[in-house]
């Protein structure tokens, strides 16, 4: 079975910010001319157990068999659980439609279903983002862990999937 994940080489990351990608600056920290800096996109995590999927009354959040979680439009009532229940504040309530649905990163399954990349990765300007399974050790996410210092966000019962990598500076996040 597949376990599509995305992993972000912090080293590369030049903090590009798209719709459902929130991007912290880290630092500046240290002393001059030593200062560190770097920046921590943040986009949903498509989580291991999420927490989005369990507190869903009508079942509009779901979790694929590959690991991607997902919004049914079609199910969403609006009623925000899902936006609470995230630790990442990733998820947002669009009013703009018919009748006000929860929106956020399905990491292109459109894409990924036709076997492409997801467009965050694929356009990329500093190739920061890597995509594939998880457990191929082939893959470039396999690959990226295999030689960098990898981190994720902080693990709430969640067991976020987003993996993170940082050689240049130590680690300033929860891990």
């Amino acid at each position: 079975m597949t376990r599509n994940i995305i992993a972000v080489d912090l080293d590369s990351c030049i903090g590009l910010r798209t719709y459902y990608n929130k991007v912290l600056t880290v630092g500046p920290s240290g002393t001059y001319p030593d200062l560190e800096m770097y920046y921590l996109p943040v986009s949903c995590q498509h989580c291991d157990n999420p927490e989005c999927v369990s507190v869903c009354p009508t079942g509009a959040s779901y979790k694929r068999e590959d690991g991607i979680v997902l919004v049914d439009h079609s199910k969403c009532i609006g009623c925000q659980y899902c936006v609470m229940a995230c630790p990442y504040g990733v998820r947002t309530y669009d009013e703009s439609r018919d009748k006000g649905v929860i929106e956020k990163c399905t990491m292109c399954a459109h894409l990924i279903d036709k076997g492409e990349k997801p467009a965050c990765v694929k356009h990329c300007p500093g190739q920061a983002r890597l995509f594939g399974d998880a457990d191929d050790p082939e893959s470039d996410v396999s690959k990226m862990i295999a030689r960098k210092s990898t981190h994720k966000l902080t693990d709430v019962g969640n067991h976020p999937g987003v993996t993170y990598g940082l050689d240049k500076f130590s680690w300033k996040g929860d891990e």
